[in-house]
């Protein structure tokens, strides 16, 4: 439907089993982009293969995907990241920073709030955001021929919550990087925008359950449950959002049908959140 036949892209974050980085990778390569993804580590489980998987699932589908490990929030590895994927397919059009800090610890009142907790979540979430759009703006530039950069933000990016200073702090500086980024590489014929989601039904939401659950009886598998199932009684078209979902946007972002649009913050909320 996009013809994201000749375009190449990286989604970082994307070694979760049920994660929003392996919906958008599959997404994009059934779109038929060549897909890079990258997560801190191969993020295997007894059940999982990680990373390795989705470079798998792609392949197996008749695309072609590589994966490469680094953290966003380095600079060191951002250039790996940067530079294998243009050493395997030759360019990048499309950038996807899906990366995110692991949510629970953060998820506590600002007086309780470790300073390395919140060094960690300003790190993935938007330095690594801006260390990877640095360097993927660089390429753009030096080769010519437009491109797509879209980041990830929150509906948590535009109205804050208590025990989610942390969290919201770095989404609220998603956008306003977008938009800043997005004013500047107009002239080059990339875009820029963000992507919103309310809560998405991914491994994330046991984390957070476990930091935010009442008490010590309730287990976290109960609270994680409770916590779907509010989302689910009172988001207005009635259930929590799936990773599908959000690849839909990414989708038409990465796409040349989305070419006169950048610096939005596109919210994925089924009209929880209309700001």
């Amino acid at each position: 439907m996009y013809g994201l036949d000749s375009k190449v892209a990286i989604v970082t974050g994307a070694g979760g089993k049920a994660g929003i980085g392996r919906g958008i990778a599959t997404r994009l390569a059934a779109e038929g982009a060549t897909i890079v993804v990258s997560d801190l580590n191969d993020n295997g489980t007894p059940d999982w293969g990680g990373l390795s998987a989705v470079v798998d699932e792609i392949n197996a589908g008749g695309g072609r995907a590589i994966g490469l490990t680094g953290s966003v929030s380095d600079s060191d590895d951002v250039t790996s990241i940067v530079e294998g994927a243009i050493s395997a397919f030759g360019q990048v059009d499309i950038l996807v920073n899906n990366a995110g800090a692991p949510a629970g610890p953060d998820r506590v009142n600002v007086v309780d709030l470790p300073e390395e907790v919140w060094d960690q979540v300003l790190g993935v979430n938007l330095k690594g955001t801006f260390l990877m759009s640095q360097a993927i703006s660089r390429h753009m530039i030096q080769r010519g021929g437009g491109g797509k950069i879209i980041n990830m933000s929150s509906v948590s990016g535009k109205v804050g919550n208590a025990k989610f200073a942390a969290y919201c702090s770095s989404k609220f500086g998603v956008i306003g990087f977008t938009q800043s980024l997005s004013r500047e590489m107009a002239e080059h014929k990339v875009n820029v925008n963000a992507i919103c989601p309310s809560l998405v039904e991914t491994e994330r939401v046991f984390g957070m359950a476990s930091a935010l659950k009442p008490d010590e009886e309730t287990s976290t598998e109960e609270w994680r449950d409770e916590m779907v199932a509010q989302v689910n009684s009172t988001n207005p078209l009635g259930r929590i959002a799936q990773p599908e979902d959000v690849a839909d946007v990414a989708a038409f972002l990465a796409s040349s049908q989305s070419d006169y649009l950048t610096g939005l913050a596109i919210n994925v909320a089924g009209g929880s959140w209309m700001g």
